[in-house]
């Protein structure tokens, strides 16, 4: 993406366009994905990866346009932040109401909706304890946490940790990776006929969002981040 960034940010740099313009329409984009997921069928797995791709592109395209204009600003971090959260969990939102077949012929099963949304939960979750290591040491005057500090001092912890990391099964929660899970269980479903993938994937994702959930603050807590 950072190829096709680059070519769009020499049509942007001399414009009066800021870097936080760009990242409010990069949020929207990525909020987007959730309606977008609604279609039924292939289409609307299709337009969720479509939304969710310009959500990564404009998160390119912002940060580069930042650094050639000199426009950095910490309410332009804040929201790129905020565009991260709402993006992963109006991914995995829409996913379970897709899951539930809002537009279908029969009884909508709220469910499927009810664990969307448990993972898009879990995925907030987990980014807001990383971001909290920060709140509680510049609350208690403590420097910012260094690399070395995230290293879990058990080192049971530490090996669950590497294969955890090689295994990379907490990126299916990303709004990213989820979206082109999402197309392959639309592509799978529509050879099925129903909506029986997508279900799965909806649960097994809400799975990994609370197992997730846990283990990376149990994570925390094991290394020296808050120390």
């Amino acid at each position: 993406m950072r190829e096709v960034s680059l070519r769009i940010d020499r049509y942007l740099v001399n414009t009066r366009i800021t870097p936080n313009q760009l990242t409010y329409l990069m949020t929207v984009c990525g909020v987007l994905a959730a309606p977008a997921l609604l279609v039924p069928g292939i289409t609307g797995a299709v337009l969720g990866v479509v939304a969710v791709q310009l959500y990564l592109l404009l998160d390119c395209v912002d940060g580069e346009v930042a650094r050639w204009k000199k426009q950095y600003s910490l309410g332009g971090v804040y929201l790129d932040r905020v565009g991260a959260y709402l993006t992963d969990a109006a991914v995995l939102v829409g996913l379970g109401l897709r899951a539930a077949d809002v537009w279908g012929t029969g009884r909508i099963d709220w469910l499927w909706a009810f664990l969307g949304t448990l993972a898009a939960l879990g995925a907030i979750l987990i980014k807001a304890e990383t971001d909290l290591v920060g709140v509680a040491r510049h609350q208690t005057g403590k420097e910012p946490v260094k690399e070395s500090a995230s290293e879990p001092r058990s080192s049971g912890m530490a090996l669950a940790r590497r294969a955890a990391g090689a295994l990379k099964f907490h990126r299916l929660i990303l709004g990213i990776e989820a979206s082109l899970l999402i197309l392959v269980l639309a592509i799978v479903d529509a050879s099925r006929g129903d909506l029986f993938f997508t279900r799965l994937g909806t649960a097994v994702l809400a799975g990994i969002a609370l197992v997730q959930t846990l283990l990376h603050l149990v994570s925390i807590l094991a290394s020296s981040r808050l120390k």
